[in-house]
């Protein structure tokens, strides 16, 4: 049923659809309509339009209500919008219900992140564990995308395939799921025999949330040609590169970025790709500290952190994008004096917040990057310290 095709065509026009309720303000329904246009420009959309529909809960059929799913429908109709994407998760019969009404392929976010990953997957570790989400996303939905599946052939209106090929299908993809997992799980105890091999060096990886520059703080820092761009999930699979500072080497590896409303199968999946995260010495946490809601994304990865048990170990947060920040936040007109005065309280700030383990740096301008080095050397060598004492060619 799945074969790893994109949902996302080229140049797509697609309008975005988000609720405020009484859990989701709307200040925060206008940041992750913000992002969804992100994700969806990552997966090759263009988004023509948002949609914000006000109620005390999503409406259980329809998820805006009969009332708005008809005025976006006026409005892909007259525009020739082929998508339509929901920022929070549907269920099967939402997904049919909406379908009918726009008469134009329905995905949610979760859907989109699932194809913007099944992209990016590129080795076999990855595309296992996409395949792997994907028929978890789709299982307790068959009956909705059937009805999907059957508007996107033009049987708009037509008779559903019946409660024999439903279940047919159901057991097909519980089979692979248990096929996908049993492939994992060698993938898995090779990963974790590679990473017993890497013996007695200290082992350091990069945390955040997707795209503050990890993966360029990893090319600056191991001087190698890791992969970088400006979309969401540019990293899938893990690096790791061994890097020697003043003779003293450790492991450094870039991650998967971490996202909100990260759909929990993908969790799941990539859970040998957290292990890496789960059993490093130190976590570098990048903050891209020019984004507007760059303490949330903080309390995102804070909290996937912890939900990975991986909350406890020593952190060194790395603000990066200081370039970009004095440039959105510093008007040309303001005095030099006050500037640094005030680059000097937010520092103070997070110094406090963060027990004095962080650095502020812009890695695109190579500034602090010294600075960001010997704060690294300094930690790997206090962790040699603990945990070889009665060595010393490491420190």
């Amino acid at each position: 049923m799945i074969e790893n095709k994109n949902i996302i065509g080229a140049e797509e026009k697609a309008v975005l659809v988000g609720v405020v309720h009484k859990q989701q303000t709307e200040t925060q329904t206008n940041e992750y309509l913000a992002e969804l246009a992100f994700l969806a420009e990552t997966a090759g959309a263009t988004t023509v339009k948002t949609f914000i529909q006000k109620m005390d809960r999503p409406d259980s059929k329809t998820f805006v209500g009969k009332g708005k799913l008809e005025e976006i429908r006026d409005y892909v109709r007259a525009k020739g919008v082929q998508l339509a994407i929901f920022d929070d998760e549907l269920t099967g019969s939402q997904i049919g219900n909406i379908a009918d009404v726009l008469g134009i392929k329905t995905i949610d976010r979760s859907d989109l992140i699932l194809d913007i990953f099944a992209r990016r997957a590129k080795t076999a570790q990855a595309k296992v564990q996409v395949e792997l989400a994907q028929y978890q996303y789709i299982l307790p939905r068959l009956r909705g995308m059937w009805k999907h599946l059957e508007r996107q052939g033009g049987g708009i209106g037509s008779r559903g395939p019946g409660e024999t090929e439903i279940e047919t299908d159901r057991r097909i993809v519980k089979d692979k799921i248990a096929l996908l997992r049993r492939r994992l799980a060698e993938i898995d105890k090779q990963a974790a025999t590679q990473r017993k091999e890497r013996g007695e060096y200290i082992r350091v990886a990069l945390v955040g949330y997707t795209n503050v520059g990890k993966s360029t703080i990893m090319r600056i820092l191991s001087k190698s040609d890791v992969f970088a761009e400006n979309k969401l999930f540019a990293t899938l699979d893990t690096t790791t590169r061994k890097i020697v500072y003043e003779q003293t080497p450790f492991l450094l590896s870039d991650t998967v970025g971490f996202i909100r409303k990260l759909p929990h199968h993908l969790v799941e999946s990539f859970k040998s790709t957290l292990d890496e995260v789960r059993e490093a010495d130190c976590l570098l946490h990048v903050v891209d500290i020019s984004h507007p809601a760059y303490e949330d994304q903080m309390g995102v990865v804070n909290k996937t952190l912890q939900e990975i048990g991986a909350f406890d170990k020593p952190i060194l947060t790395v603000f990066n994008k200081m370039d970009l920040y004095e440039k959105h936040v510093f008007d040309e007109w303001l005095d030099e004096e006050v500037k640094q005065d005030l680059l000097r309280q937010l520092k103070q700030k997070w110094q406090h917040e963060t027990n004095n383990n962080c650095v502020f740096i812009s890695a695109t301008e190579m500034r602090n990057i010294d600075e960001l080095r010997q704060t690294i050397l300094d930690k790997v060598k206090g962790l040699y310290q603990v945990r070889y004492p009665y060595l010393t060619k490491f420190y």
